[in-house]
């Protein structure tokens, strides 16, 4: 069961996030050939949330990029928060205006999806997205024709570590990537988790060993055709690709409680539709 939302404890977390992380440097990381270095792409799903600034933290002093698609009602609640992540040159994508199942509400409101986020995006950022990541990994020909005509080209993954479920169950998480990760993955993840964060602050370690880039979707893939989509819903088979570092090596994490996460708002444009909320898909 998901843990109760609970507005005093998210207040807190990001009243001390603002006091600490208000400047968020770009990261560093040179660009890359993939097709000649082993790469991989994270992503981040749902935010901003109060859980990023400190993720963004982390990948800037691995000199790691990655690409965050931000759900377009937070970003309009929080534009300074997508802001940073844009100042940390990070790829930026759209997850749509509320994170409804994009296949089952009426397709009369399916356009407003991606021009509401996608102007909601913009105006905090500067940036148009050229990528989005359906909510739920569910699309069908319609919508990717929809997408199309905002210039959108579908992105999903090959390597997903179920870290909504999992949440506080790093171990089982982290499972999931040493035996999914491969040269060219793209990996599914959510920055409204803070044990997500702790998790990605831990594996980075693990990944620089085995000599493996972190990059964006775009460094990874290149140009997308609009109306195309990338990747699978699904897992891809086990690969057991990565060896794993001593423990000593691995960077220990403060002692203090992880936060609950930051549920998705509530739809409130489309009748009966669900916002996916803080574990109920990607």
């Amino acid at each position: 069961m998901a843990k109760p939302w609970r507005i005093g404890v998210v207040a807190i977390a990001v009243a001390v996030l603002g006091a600490c992380t208000s400047h968020v440097h770009e990261a560093s990381a040179e660009p890359v050939d993939c097709a000649m270095v082993k790469c991989v792409a994270l992503t981040f799903d749902d935010g901003p949330s109060p859980y990023t600034d400190r993720l963004l933290r982390i990948l800037n002093d691995a000199d790691a990029r990655a690409t965050f698609f931000l759900i377009g009602n937070k970003v309009a609640a929080d534009p300074a928060g997508a802001a940073r992540i844009a100042e940390a040159g990070m790829e930026i994508g759209s997850h749509t205006w509320e994170h409804p199942n994009m296949t089952t509400i009426p397709a009369t409101d399916v356009a407003a999806q991606f021009s509401r986020a996608n102007d909601a995006i913009r105006s905090a950022t500067g940036v148009t997205p050229t990528l989005w990541r359906p909510p739920g990994g569910l699309t069908d020909d319609a919508v990717n024709a929809r997408a199309a005509q905002f210039g959108l080209a579908g992105i999903l993954w090959d390597v997903i570590p179920f870290d909504w479920i999992n949440d506080a169950d790093t171990a089982a998480t982290r499972y999931m990537l040493m035996t999914q990760i491969k040269p060219g993955s793209v990996v599914l993840f959510h920055d409204t988790y803070s044990s997500t964060v702790d998790l990605v602050y831990q594996f980075l370690p693990v990944l620089k060993a085995n000599g493996y880039h972190l990059v964006t979707v775009g460094e990874l893939l290149g140009p997308r055709a609009p109306g195309s989509v990338y990747g699978s819903r699904d897992n891809g088979p086990p690969v057991n690709d990565l060896h794993d570092i001593p423990p000593a090596d691995i960077p220990g994490l403060p002692a203090t409680p992880s936060p609950p996460p930051m549920p998705n708002f509530p739809i409130t444009d489309i009748a009966g539709a669900n916002s996916g909320g803080p574990n109920n898909g990607a």
